[in-house]
Formats: structure tokens, C-alpha cells, sequence
């Protein structure tokens, strides 16, 4: 790949299946040509950029891919005894895991009451996970790189980015909290539900408050399916999927319009040309069902990490070499 040094931004969408962006980043640490200014992430990016940051100050990039791996475990291990999880009866039968009566309950239970109602002492075991990670006294006196994690402020439906002196766990979960399972996170007396709505992730942190003009987008929700949704679980599925994907194609349009006045000389240096990248696996996304979202087992998450650590090595080596001086996608045929 050659020997010269690339800064980047980092992008991390939200979804479910954050542990394939936890393959990603894995690959990327181990390429000590590249090397992280800022990340915006959303929801499940959120915790993964977090984490990211916080094992890069306290042991840089070895110490980043151990609390990533410490995080990853931690999560498996928490949800291992929840009534999501296949049972052994489930195992040995080959249940699917939408027949499971614990899956049908809580699809049933959320569509009928609100977490004020089935979860009135508002316990979210992500907290104790996150706590249990991250220092976030120390994560916010010696961040190494700059963090913005994406929130939707529940009042006033703007996007509020929460930048490296403001993050605590509950920024963190702030940016994950899905409104149909958690209650909204206050903070400062604003309530908060997922970036994803609003931001997933939002762009312009990145760009007006890094150097670097490269920004490496990494996808966890699929942007086109082919077939046509029937049932009602697929239904609500895209139409999360859509609504999690129209923040960030709105940006990118924007970048496309900005990065053409610029390229005409019309914004006389008032805004720089910004090169995407992307890392998905999007055809693999598609393939995986509803319920996988919910599926914490340590065997599922690792093969999330390694289809991530394989798209990211596959991208290293086709596109190491353009950063810095194009995108690497098309904007117009992904985005617009």
C-alpha cells in the first residue's frame, strides 16, 4: 500500500448489527497508515465509536481493539439470559427465531404499550456495559480523537451532536434510544431519543470541525431491497430502514451540490471538496432477518466482526491509495 500516513474521518451509521462496523474498525486499527481525526456515529456507531476512542487514549490501537472485543463480550454476556435468546429446546428443534413465543410477546407488548408502561423503572442494561467499559471522566479529559455522537432532541425533532466535553453514558445511550423500547434520556432537561432519526450519522460535524477531507462511511443498513415487504414484522423492518437512511442521503446530496460549486470555483474557498468512502456489505445485510437484530449470541456477533474485518480489508486494498484524492464512491448512483 506504501508507506505515507492517511487521516480519516470516520462515519459509523446506526443499526442493529453494530457488530460488523466492530469488524471494520478492527481491520482498519491494524493498518497503522491510518489514523483517525474525527467520527460522527449514531446509535449502535455511537457506542462503537466511543469505545473506539476511549481504548485509543488509554492504549492506543492494540488497547483499541481490546475494548472493542472487552465491549462486544460484554454485550453477548449481559443479553446471554435474555427471553430473546434461543433456548436449547429452540436449538435442537431449529426453531425460528420469529416462532419463539418470547419474540412474539415483545413484538406484541410493544406495539400495545409504551416503555413508561412495560418498563416503568427504566432499566437498560446497556448502561451497565458501558459504565463498566469506559472511564467517561477520563474519555472526556483526554480524548484523543473528536467524537459527535447524534441525538434527536424528542421536543424539537432537531439534531443534537454531543461532542467529546458533553459525552457520558447517557449521551451514549441517548443516541441509541429507540423510542418503542426505552424511555427518553434526559439530559440537561432536553429529552432524547435515536440519531438515527435525524442523523444516522449527520456529516457536517465532519466536516466543519475536522482537517481531514476524507470520510469513510460505514453502512449497516441496507439502502435498496429488492422485494417488496409482506408481512408485518418486514413492513415496520424497511420502514425503519428508510427513515434511518433519509438523514444521511440528504447530506450526501448536499456534499454532491457543495463539492460541485466548489470544483466551478463559485464558494471562493468557503467550503472544502469532501471525499466519501463507504464500507458495507450490503447484499449480506439484506440477507439477515428481523429478528437477528435481537440476537446477542457471541457465535452471531463474531461473524458479524469478521464479514466487517473481510469488507474492510477488501476495501483497504482497492482504495488505500485514493484517499486523499477522490472518493471512492459514486455520491450520485449511491445517494441520489
Amino acid at each position: 500500500m506504501g508507506t505515507t500516513s492517511k487521516t480519516v474521518n470516520l462515519a459509523l451509521q446506526g443499526g442493529a448489527h453494530g457488530a460488523f462496523t466492530w469488524g471494520v474498525l478492527d481491520r482498519l486499527l491494524e493498518d497503522e497508515q491510518i489514523s483517525f481525526e474525527g467520527i460522527c456515529a449514531t446509535s449502535a456507531g455511537a457506542m462503537n465509536a466511543t469505545v473506539l476512542a476511549y481504548g485509543l487514549t488509554t492504549g492506543g490501537r492494540e488497547g483499541a481493539k481490546l475494548t472493542l472485543a472487552e465491549y462486544w463480550r460484554s454485550i453477548s454476556e449481559a443479553a446471554a439470559w435474555g427471553p430473546l435468546q434461543p433456548s436449547l429446546f429452540d436449538r435442537l428443534m431449529q426453531t425460528r427465531p420469529e416462532q419463539s413465543p418470547a419474540f412474539m410477546f415483545l413484538d406484541m407488548i410493544t406495539r400495545l404499550l409504551s416503555p413508561y408502561q412495560f418498563n416503568p423503572t427504566n432499566y437498560n442494561p446497556l448502561r451497565d456495559v458501558l459504565e463498566k467499559t469506559i472511564d467517561f471522566e477520563r474519555l472526556r479529559r483526554d480524548n484523543v480523537v473528536k467524537l459527535f455522537l447524534c441525538a434527536t432532541n424528542v421536543r424539537t425533532g432537531k439534531v443534537k451532536i454531543f461532542e467529546n466535553h458533553e459525552v457520558t453514558a447517557s449521551a451514549v445511550l441517548a443516541s441509541g434510544c429507540l423510542p418503542i423500547l426505552f424511555q427518553a434520556i434526559e439530559i440537561d432537561g432536553e429529552a432524547y431519543w435515536d440519531g438515527g432519526y435525524m442523523g444516522n450519522p449527520a456529516i457536517f460535524p465532519l466536516i466543519y470541525g475536522c482537517q481531514s477531507t476524507d470520510v469513510i462511511v460505514i453502512h449497516i443498513n441496507p439502502i435498496v431491497r429488492e422485494e417488496i415487504p409482506r408481512t408485518a414484522s418486514d413492513i415496520w423492518n424497511r420502514l425503519n430502514e428508510i427513515s434511518f437512511n433519509s438523514s444521511l442521503m440528504r447530506e450526501m446530496r448536499a456534499i454532491a451540490f457543495a463539492n460541485k460549486l466548489v470544483s466551478r470555483g463559485a464558494l471562493h474557498g468557503e467550503i472544502k471538496t469532501m471525499l466519501i468512502h463507504a464500507i458495507e456489505a450490503e447484499a449480506f445485510m439484506k440477507d439477515l432477518g428481523v429478528v437477528s437484530k435481537f440476537n446477542a449470541d457471541w457465535e452471531f456477533l463474531t461473524h458479524l466482526r469478521d464479514v466487517g474485518r473481510a469488507r474492510a480489508d477488501e476495501w483497504l486494498a482497492a482504495n488505500f491509495l485514493h484517499l486523499g484524492t477522490r472518493s471512492t464512491i459514486d455520491i450520485h448512483a449511491r445517494y441520489l
